[in-house]
């Protein structure tokens, strides 16, 4: 039965590779933080989908643990959030193969992000096809009524809708129908190295992203390479030209929560461009320094982070396995007593 509720309830996924960065946190992280109060959310660490790709085990279990850290360190609050590994409710990877013998091919095949990815690679691995339909379980099991994501990943939320929709079809009103939310401000937070491209958590090159984990003078040294233009105008801009110095104010406007005017009127008075990456630098490392500092303390404290992880999977379970339950019934398959909650 789809649930009548007081609150919306959001569903984020988020994977544990690569390292977060200042675009995941103006971008994602901070929105979420800010209205933890508004909505009923549920934030998952979704390391089954980061196996899509080979993933060194030790690496993948260090990277789950440090991202935890750093979504508490940045203020995700587990008594107001579920916080929660994917791989620790079993519910998610049935609910996949549940819903894949529903889904048609062709609408895995015609993903844009698979048919980009599916070309860089010699062999493409089946989960990298069927990586949607896991995502829509994510978010169908806890009848998520929205799902915050970049550009990028609207297609994968449309997929899951229809998903419900057939499923609802086929076998009665079950599924909740989501729908993606995309973010107005600094939902594109850009690379510092190349102002075209959005900042990424694989990228490896030296001064493209500002990560949670780096020092203050590493964010200087970022900020002062940022590449800009041969001009000295301070504004924001769509011209492709002037893409970095757009960034640079997009990142300040994101940082500060100041208006577009509010942000012009602060860099009046600046001398060129060592001024503006100065400013932006120190804006940066103020909502950064904090953050670094409660991540170190909770990676000190592992049964700490055991005990938060452990109650977010428990929390999880208890909306997952009934939803589970729900749909193995409608489909026709035997529930024992003891799989019920």
């Amino acid at each position: 039965m789809v649930p009548e509720r007081e609150r919306p309830r959001v569903f984020s996924g988020i994977q544990p590779t690569g390292s977060l960065h200042l675009g995941n946190y103006l971008g994602a992280i901070k929105r979420w933080v800010e209205r933890q109060d508004e909505k009923e959310s549920f934030i998952c660490i979704v390391d089954l989908h980061a196996v899509t790709v080979y993933q060194e085990p030790e690496a993948l279990r260090r990277g789950t643990r440090q991202l935890a850290a750093l979504l508490l360190a940045a203020g995700i609050d587990p008594a107001r959030v579920t916080l929660f590994v994917q791989s620790h409710v079993r519910a998610h990877a049935e609910a996949s193969w549940l819903l894949s013998c529903i889904t048609p091919l062709g609408w895995l095949e015609r993903m844009t992000q698979f048919k980009a990815k599916a070309a860089q690679q010699q062999s493409v691995l089946t989960g990298l096809l069927t990586y949607p339909v896991l995502q829509a379980g994510d978010i169908l099991l806890y009848d998520a009524d929205e799902v915050p994501v970049g550009e990028d990943q609207k297609q994968h939320i449309e997929l899951a809708r229809d998903v419900a929709q057939r499923f609802n079809h086929l076998y009665g009103d079950t599924f909740v129908l989501p729908r993606p939310v995309i973010g107005e401000a600094a939902a594109r937070v850009m690379g510092l190295d190349d102002p075209t491209r959005k900042m990424s958590k694989s990228a490896k090159a030296r001064g493209h992203a500002v990560r949670l984990t780096d020092s203050d003078d590493e964010i200087r040294r970022a900020f002062k390479r940022a590449v800009t233009d041969s001009g000295r105008e301070i504004a924001f801009s769509d011209e492709p030209e002037k893409a970095g110095v757009n960034n640079l104010l997009e990142i300040y406007r994101a940082t500060t929560g100041r208006s577009r005017q509010q942000v012009l009127d602060d860099f009046a008075g600046a001398r060129g461009y060592g001024d503006l990456k100065q400013r932006v630098a120190e804006v940066v490392i103020a909502a950064i320094a904090p953050i670094r500092r409660r991540y170190r303390e909770l990676m000190e404290d592992a049964a700490e982070l055991d005990r938060i992880l452990r109650q977010g999977a428990e929390a999880a379970r208890a909306e997952a396995e009934p939803k589970l339950v729900e749909v193995k019934e409608r489909m026709g398959f035997e529930v024992p007593d003891e799989l019920r909650r």
